[in-house]
């Protein structure tokens, strides 16, 4: 690594970490220069393993102790700031010491991600950055190959979602699907079921439904998931072909959107793992 301490938060070496708190600024400066913030010991381990570009990696004296083993023999740029620079510089305590600025790729095609997936996300309108990081972490935990986004949904690589997903969303394959929702026909005709995952009265119990998804075990799935609020517009159930729900006790009649792709996901890999004997 090349080490570079660094005194002033106004030094231009640091302008990829100015402002992390501010949304308009951040979404402006990130989209002009390509890039992403990844935050943490363990997201920026990821980063570094990732098939993304690292610009550079800012640390404390507390994070250089912690991570310098992993950056010792990497070709990186390493800057280290005292504590009270890293907050004058990003707007908030940097407490874990650790940050890295990733360089964006081009995201592929929906048919590219397709070509190897057998189970998907689709998601509708997340807006919530939370809300998308914890669900590319539940993609990578039980078994989504891969993740497709409607053109409205937040931006997985910033930076609370590259957080909260614990760097999933590097690791995930992600796209794009356009036109919507006219493009969700397109699944069908790649040999996808489409379930609607909704709470509406007629849907199917998903736990009954994911056996008859998977067939012999190799059955292609899209789970398509709306926003909470909302949830899925008519025009996204429309495109479906089975509407689902998952059980709940009575008052409960809709479950977080993260939660409940993680509560599809499982019934959906447990219905695979039960039709070939072992994990998939």
């Amino acid at each position: 690594m090349r080490l570079e301490p660094v005194a002033r938060a106004d030094d231009p070496r640091l302008a990829d970490y100015v402002a992390l708190r501010d949304p308009v600024l951040r979404r402006a400066r990130e989209t002009a220069a390509g890039l992403f913030i990844a935050e943490g010991t363990l997201v920026v381990e990821r980063l570094l393993h990732s098939r993304y570009p690292v610009r550079s990696v800012l640390v404390t004296g507390r994070g250089l102790r912690v991570l310098g083993p992993l950056l010792e023999d990497r070709d990186v740029t390493v800057h280290l700031v005292e504590p009270a620079v890293a907050q004058q510089l990003t707007g908030y305590d940097v407490h874990r010491g650790v940050l890295a600025a990733g360089q964006r790729l081009e995201l592929p095609d929906a048919d590219d991600v397709l070509a190897a997936t057998t189970t998907v996300l689709v998601l509708e309108d997340l807006t919530d950055q939370v809300n998308l990081g914890a669900v590319f972490r539940n993609a990578a935990a039980l078994g989504a190959d891969a993740v497709l986004l409607s053109p409205r949904c937040c931006d997985p690589l910033y930076r609370r979602s590259v957080r909260v997903s614990m760097g999933a969303v590097l690791t995930v394959p992600h796209a794009y699907l356009q036109p919507w929702p006219e493009a969700l026909g397109a699944l069908g005709g790649l040999g996808f079921s489409l379930a609607a995952m909704t709470p509406e009265p007629g849907a199917r119990l998903l736990e009954a439904a994911a056996p008859g998804l998977v067939g012999d075990g190799a059955g292609r799935v899209a789970l398509v998931l709306g926003s909470e609020g909302p949830g899925l517009s008519a025009a996204a159930r429309a495109a479906c072909d089975h509407h689902l729900r998952v059980g709940m006790d009575a008052g409960i009649d809709s479950l977080n959107v993260a939660t409940a792709a993680a509560v599809a996901l499982h019934c959906v890999r447990s219905a695979r793992l039960s039709r070939y004997g072992a994990d998939p």
